[in-house]
């Protein structure tokens, strides 16, 4: 007799991302998503009749249902902590939408309460499962590049010049108590990809707020980082971007990275859109494309997070992103904001 579905449940339908994977998960043959919870009652009634699950505003319901094992947080960013706490308390393996929290006394209190239930957690960032990012990793672990000395990396939206992203489900983005900034928010993609390659900085010094307009309490940041080795990384969001190529730049010793394909601006474009990957390497003194069957588009390459992030909670691979990792990128993008609120550099772990 063939195993039952893994049981998940929703926790939190505010990020878009979990909608998503949702209606992937409908065509598993080995897990079902089979209830979901919301704060927000409405949203909770919206999305359990949609999907014709079992829902909840009461979040003891959801967790202790005996046919959940599992849950994805899709809830606010400031209301992680304490979805994990209950899921992770009710002995449910989870997988967290990013960036982890809005603080890292948050992120202590999702550490404790993994460690103290001895549940499986991972986050979902889609970066590391992007064929392309993949291949960049790759390169880079394999020497290609040699050295390291300066790494650039861009992760950039248009929505806040979308009214309807702005006033309507989604407007919990620009609330500085729900999701703190834009930068905060979708720069922790940018952010995790820079640790998964280079590891934890060590200072960073950066700049965040408005730009072409105010609607958020930011829209747009840079942050320079900085190694051990001397190795210098930019970090580039803004959600007031229409259309973009070159996200991301690794210049090494012995060669370059350059990628024109990843985030929102340089992914709906895909008809007119310009060589995805390119490597340049001191040996060969010539540029080498590097060919990929890409997704339809970056709703699609969200989407394909549904898949790993369900054999993880069955135990068939690692999680995506550790429970460390997740830390350290939060940490990254919580300096960030601390330097540019002060005018300083600001070193790396936070002495506070």
């Amino acid at each position: 007799m063939a195993d039952a579905p893994l049981g998940i449940a929703v926790l939190g339908y505010a990020h878009g991302h979990v909608t998503a994977y949702t209606h992937q998960i409908k065509g598993f043959e080995d897990a079902a998503v089979v209830a979901c919870w919301d704060h927000d009652e409405a949203r909770a009634k919206q999305s359990g009749e949609g999907f014709q699950i079992a829902w909840s505003p009461h979040l003891e319901d959801i967790v202790g249902r005996s046919d959940v094992q599992a849950v994805i947080i899709g809830a606010e960013t400031n209301r992680h902590a304490d979805c994990v706490e209950a899921a992770a308390a009710a002995g449910l393996d989870i997988v967290l939408q990013k960036p982890m929290a809005l603080s890292l006394a948050d992120c202590d209190r999702i550490a404790a309460a993994v460690a103290k239930a001895g549940v499986r957690f991972s986050l979902a960032y889609q970066m590391r499962l992007d064929p392309m990012n993949m291949t960049i990793k790759e390169l880079v672990t394999a020497g290609k590049v040699g050295r390291i000395g300066y790494l650039r990396r861009r992760h950039c939206l248009s929505l806040l010049f979308n009214e309807a992203f702005v006033t309507g489900p989604s407007r919990w983005h620009v609330d500085p108590v729900a999701n703190m900034g834009m930068f905060m928010d979708d720069a922790s993609h940018a952010a995790d990809f820079v640790l998964w390659i280079m590891g934890m900085p060590c200072s960073v010094v950066a700049e965040i707020g408005n730009t072409l307009n105010t609607v958020a309490p930011d829209n747009t940041g840079v942050a320079t980082y900085r190694w051990a080795d001397g190795a210098f990384g930019t970090v580039m969001h803004s959600s007031v971007i229409w259309a973009a190529e070159n996200t991301c730049e690794i210049y090494g010793d012995q060669g370059v990275i350059v990628q024109n394909h990843d985030d929102g601006p340089s992914t709906q474009y895909k008809g007119s859109h310009p060589v995805g990957l390119k490597v340049w390497t001191k040996e060969t003194q010539q540029w080498e494309v590097i060919h990929f069957d890409l997704p339809e588009s970056h709703g699609a390459r969200i989407s394909n997070v549904a898949r790993p992030a369900v054999d993880f909670l069955l135990g068939r691979r690692g999680p995506i992103c550790s429970l460390e990792e997740g830390r350290q990128s939060s940490e990254m993008i919580l300096g960030a904001y601390r330097s540019a609120e002060s005018g300083q550099r600001v070193l790396l772990p936070m002495q506070d």
